[in-house]
């Protein structure tokens, strides 16, 4: 099994970033371009960010584990349809094809991000003590909720394949309400309430709480994280077990 996800890894790697020969380079300066963007825009109306005083570092510090969620929910989701042609192979099975997804999106969102706050320490002269286990914690939980709706998307794009374009219009606006933008604590009481629901915000205060020494949120729920990556998950998992092979062979 082992070899199997390792030889799609490869070839998930060979036709998703070696295609061209900016694959890798285009998958740094998308979340680049866009911290870059909202970090200029909100210094010019704000003197300093909510935390520190390096809107580069506030930003990403949010963004980068939302992308991390986006890209394994949408990667993990399209694993099964786009081996589809391997799944007659008696040795590659629909949790290998999924592994394979996920374990390359971990992969490369883990060096992209290392690579983004390296750049932003180094640029900005940061002195804020890090502490790497809440941040590794964070990226870790937003690959765990990303798989879980990752695998209830395995059976919704294959069943129905409007269901792709339908959930990356769902997910945009997730930007606005994850904390990227703002802390949990600035927002007024009802929109505390109401958003409180939300994992993504959970897991970006979980990261910032890594960056930032001073930040204690009081918020966080794992075991809400938890809940809502193992809800999606199972109900995935049991319509791939008994829908899946129809529909790959349909």
């Amino acid at each position: 099994m082992a070899r199997v996800i390792l030889a799609l890894v490869l070839r998930e790697m060979s036709t998703t970033y070696g295609r061209s020969p900016g694959g890798y380079v285009w998958a740094i300066l998308q979340p680049v371009g866009l911290i870059l963007i909202l970090a200029i825009g909100f210094s010019l109306l704000l003197r300093a960010p909510s935390l520190g005083t390096s809107f580069l570092l506030f930003y990403a510090s949010a963004l980068l584990p939302l992308r991390m969620f986006q890209d394994m929910s949408v990667n993990v989701g399209a694993a099964i349809s786009f081996n589809r042609a391997l799944m007659e192979h008696p040795r590659v099975t629909v949790m290998d094809a999924v592994l394979a997804r996920a374990l390359l999106v971990v992969l490369t969102q883990a060096v992209v991000s290392a690579l983004i706050f390296t750049g932003i320490f180094l640029a900005e002269d940061i002195r804020e003590t890090i502490d790497p286990a809440p941040i590794v914690t964070a990226f870790a939980l937003a690959a765990f909720l990303g798989f879980g709706f990752g695998m209830f998307n395995c059976y919704a794009m294959m069943a129905f394949p409007v269901w792709k374009t339908l959930w990356t219009v769902l997910t945009r606006p997730l930007i606005l309400i994850s904390g990227v933008f703002f802390l949990y604590e600035d927002l007024p009481r009802g929109l505390q309430d109401m958003l409180w629901f939300n994992p993504l915000l959970h897991i970006a205060g979980i990261a910032r709480e890594g960056v930032y020494a001073i930040y204690q949120p009081g918020y966080i729920s794992i075991p809400l994280i938890a809940g809502m990556a193992m809800a999606p998950m199972v109900l995935g998992a049991l319509l791939l077990f008994r829908f899946g092979r129809s529909l790959i062979y349909k």
